[in-house]
């Protein structure tokens, strides 16, 4: 999701309080869902519903008479508090409402104890899309349809996953919003993380670490960074030995290759 301006972020904390106190997590979830797919599709109403200078009785009315009959009552609630907030524009309100419903997801799975599944699951999607480029470009593809997609998303997902990571991706597929594949896999694995109240090292190995390499590392950086780190690694061959370490925009390149490509540039200046 895009930065919010300072009006988007305060809407948005307010609505996530307020979305804690919902039963059907997995419900809320999937209608905000539909209600992102119906804003993208129609920018008129997205407009409409995000005019601050309309009054906010005229809003709310809207939502109730587009959502009541076919939403629960959980989801309008939630929806008429969003729209009786400012946001700052209405690309805004949807990045609000589509982060209500990813966070909705995570939290059912988190209360389920399942969320270090959907952080490993979605990791691991992005890593199978990212190994292959077709696959990528074929689900990256704005003009292509999205029931094509959808369907090859089932098909590589097969019912193997837990059912929020299975909602997750569909979504992302469906409403990509500008993002490619993997990069929306990788921020939804993200989310899921700091969710946990945990950082994220997405760590680059020559060679697979064994569960005791994984453990040292994840003590070594939670002492660098003074707080809990999630590791999430992948094997590349082109490295020739150690490992590159990235947590946030902070890189850390133990690699042959990257020693290789330092000292070049040291020798060419």
């Amino acid at each position: 999701m895009t930065l919010l301006h300072a009006a988007s972020r305060e809407a948005l904390a307010a609505a996530e309080l307020k979305l804690l106190d919902v039963d059907d997590f997995a419900t809320v979830g999937d209608e905000l869902f539909a209600v992102v797919g119906l804003l993208t599709r129609e920018p008129g109403l997205r407009r409409a519903l995000a005019d601050s200078s309309a009054e906010t009785e005229r809003r709310t009315a809207l939502v109730r008479q587009l959502f009541s009959s076919k939403l629960s009552t959980a989801t309008v609630d939630l929806l008429d508090s969003v729209i009786s907030s400012r946001w700052s524009n209405p690309r805004e309100l949807v990045d609000g409402i589509e982060s209500l419903a990813r966070t909705a997801l995570l939290v059912g799975a988190e209360r389920a104890g399942k969320l270090d599944t959907v952080e490993d699951e979605l990791f691991r999607l992005g890593r199978i899309v990212a190994g292959d480029g077709e696959l990528e470009r074929l689900l990256s593809d704005p003009a292509a349809p999205v029931a094509g997609k959808l369907e090859l998303v089932r098909s590589l997902i097969a019912a193997k996953v837990d059912p929020v990571t299975d909602k997750l991706t569909e979504a992302l597929v469906a409403y990509p919003r500008g993002r490619r594949a993997v990069e929306g896999l990788e921020e939804l694995a993200d989310l899921a993380a700091k969710r946990r109240e945990r950082s994220v090292a997405h760590v680059t190995s020559v060679v697979p670490l064994t569960e005791a390499q994984q453990d040292r590392l994840a003590a070594t950086l939670q002492r660098i960074y003074s707080r809990p780190i999630a590791l999430h690694i992948e094997v590349d061959s082109d490295l020739l030995g150690g490992l590159v370490i990235r947590v946030g925009d902070e890189v850390i390149d133990g690699s042959a290759a990257g020693r290789l490509d330092d000292l070049r540039r040291r020798l060419a200046g």
